[in-house]
């Protein structure tokens, strides 16, 4: 017989839009709907990637037809790409991980459109599957997410709640 999968939501991610500090004479507002990026070259992961369904989904929902200036799925080649001012991007806030002046480098604002939502999975064997090493990780990955979340590591991301 085949393997059987448990696959559980685990995380809401919001998503923004990103773009380069100081390359534009107005701020962005904290807050900004789909509607609402009609000025702005977007850089997005190309159609067959998970993201880009999300936000073709989204910009549909929204009856909103972005600018296109790139399509690239490499989070650090978008991110270097924005950095550089070639477009903005529209991602979870978590894309500007990696780096640490984030706030001198980038400004952002949510998106408040109810579809522009990226759901994070877990996927796992079924837990009569899993080695005891392979459901002890599967805890501590859940634990390690929640503290992540209640400590304020995770910006715009919520726990979709489910049993351990």
């Amino acid at each position: 017989g085949g393997r059987r999968w448990q696959v559980h939501p685990l995380i809401e991610e919001e998503l923004f839009l990103i773009r380069a500090r100081g390359r534009h004479p107005e701020p962005l507002p904290p807050q900004m709907a789909l509607a609402d990026l009609a000025g702005e070259s977007l850089i997005l992961p190309t159609g067959l990637h998970g993201l880009r369904s999300t936000l073709d989904t989204a910009f549909s929902q929204a009856r909103f037809t972005p600018h296109l200036v790139l399509e690239v799925d490499s989070l650090s080649m978008v991110m270097a790409a924005v950095d550089a001012g070639l477009g903005s991007t529209v991602q979870p806030w978590a894309s500007m991980g990696r780096y640490a002046d984030a706030a001198q480098r980038f400004e952002w604002s949510r998106i408040t459109d109810k579809d522009a939502l990226r759901t994070n999975l877990l996927c796992s064997l079924s837990e009569d599957e899993l080695s005891p090493a392979a459901l002890a990780a599967r805890v501590v990955l859940i634990d390690c997410v929640r503290q992540l979340l209640r400590g304020g590591a995770w910006a715009g991301t919520a726990l979709i709640h489910h049993e351990d």
